[in-house]
């Protein structure tokens, strides 16, 4: 195979990257296709770990021990090789750009417990050893995690300002190592996205967040309750820094104010306490493709989606029951804002069900509709007429959620629906609370008419 031709099929390939089980069976194709995804795979090894995978890799990493190392190990009485390591076939630590120090930790713990390792002077210096496996060579990290109450000094690891230089994806808490925050402020000036988890005050993160001049995507992400703080307000100041650059946000509590991030396209927003989002009332986000929230109110939702400039390409609304008032309003909003619309996911209120004509009327490019459904009493039959009678072109996949497993299409709506849809695209369907329809479902599946599937290919548009 030429190089031109293989690296055309890299590149193809490498659109398949989070397609882990077509990637997998590609490898047994040929040397070829082997060389070019093993790369792919172990970019990332950390990504969908289970707790099968997370022992496999224990293996695996094992197995790049060299000879010295192992001696070593064994002459201070450390003995993890009761099982006899094949030398793999491919330095596979040397494709990893994503140090996940929270798995590796786990997968030392794999380490000393299978081995009765049990002193801690031991433990640390299996970790050492393991830790200098990935920073070996020239090798240059592009993300890294960092877990909760990690206090292993990386930036003292030989070579760690190399390695680590080219960082542009952070995760970490707040609860980390003084000295570890000081170290990465210093090392990782590239970074582009910060993923914080917050659990303590602690004000050596406002100087991570406002001296990190690319930063165009921030995660503020609380794992439990906290009741407000002077640490709080500042944070929110910092955020001020970076108006003109930031182009992804994501909360997980209501904040006093979000700044007009005048290039955000992505925001996500989550508050499982219901406060009011009045931040919202008046925010604009000229720029704003894609929103996502959960458990926020609508009537803020609904101001800030008259705000973003006719952008909107996806929205998501989970978790909030409408009132037939709020309800009617955010779909008007939506249809009279949002014409360049792709992925709708919203609920839908049966005395509103008439206002999903204006909806597929005006936004002629939606791919995916998924319905939230919550009144006891509800018109499919209106519904599927209306689906059938104004879907645009493009919309063909349709998910159809609700709180009450009662809560679903009788059986002549849906096949009425089904036999008028012969002719058109084939539909991607996707029923929360199927039990009893399973076999029209199957049925018109087999005759190619629809293809019951999972959220993933839902999401994807």
């Amino acid at each position: 195979m030429s190089k031109l031709n293989r690296d055309v099929l890299r590149l193809i390939i490498e659109e398949l990257q989070d397609d882990r089980k077509t990637l997998y069976s590609f490898l047994l194709v040929n040397k070829i296709y082997c060389e070019i995804i093993v790369p792919i795979l172990w970019k990332n090894p950390w990504k969908f770990m289970t707790k099968v995978k997370r022992k496999s890799l224990s293996k695996i990493i094992i197995s790049h021990l060299s000879n010295e190392t192992k001696n070593n190990l064994k002459n201070q009485e450390i003995n993890i090789f009761k099982n006899s390591y094949q030398k793999p076939l491919f330095d596979y630590i040397s494709f990893c750009r994503h140090l996940n120090l929270g798995e590796i930790k786990e997968i030392i713990y794999i380490i000393y417990s299978l081995n009765e390792v049990y002193e801690k002077s031991k433990i640390l210096i299996i970790m050492n050893e393991i830790l200098k496996l990935f920073f070996n060579e020239n090798r240059k990290f592009t993300h890294l995690y960092i877990p909760k109450n990690f206090d292993y000094q990386i930036y003292h690891i030989p070579g760690a300002r190399r390695h680590l230089s080219e960082i542009e994806f952070l995760s970490c808490n707040t609860s980390m190592n003084d000295n570890i925050l000081i170290g990465l402020i210093d090392i990782c000036k590239s970074i582009k996205e910060l993923e914080l988890s917050i659990d303590v005050d602690n004000y050596g993160i406002i100087k991570l967040i406002k001296t990190r001049e690319k930063l165009i995507s921030l995660s503020l992400l609380e794992s439990y309750y906290i009741n407000k703080s002077p640490f709080d307000k500042i944070i929110e100041n910092s955020l001020a820094t970076h108006t003109n650059t930031l182009q992804n946000f994501k909360i997980n509590r209501r904040p006093t104010k979000i700044p007009s991030f005048i290039n955000l396209k992505v925001l996500e927003l989550e508050d499982r306490y219901f406060g009011e989002w009045n931040c919202l009332e008046n925010l604009s986000l000229p720029f704003l493709q894609i929103l996502r929230t959960s458990f926020i109110s609508i009537k803020p939702l609904t101001n800030l989606i008259k705000n973003t400039n006719r952008s909107l390409i996806e929205i998501k609304i989970d978790g909030v029951i409408h009132d037939e008032i709020g309800n009617k309003n955010i779909i008007q909003a939506i249809y009279k804002n949002c014409p360049k619309l792709k992925y709708l996911k919203l609920m839908f209120r049966n005395c509103n069900i008439l206002e999903l004509e204006n909806l597929l009327t005006n936004c002629q490019h939606l791919k995916v509709l998924s319905f939230v459904i919550n009144d006891i009493v509800f018109e499919w039959e209106n519904l599927f007429k209306i689906l059938i009678k104004l879907s645009p072109n493009d919309l063909f996949k349709f998910k159809f959620h609700s709180f009450d497993y009662e809560l679903k299409p009788k059986l002549e709506f849906l096949k009425l629906f089904f036999n008028n849809w012969k002719g058109k695209r084939p539909i991607f369907l996707n029923f929360n609370n199927a039990k009893e329809i399973e076999y029209w479902l199957h049925k018109y599946e087999t005759e190619g008419m629809i293809k019951n599937c999972d959220d993933i290919e839902l999401e994807n548009y």
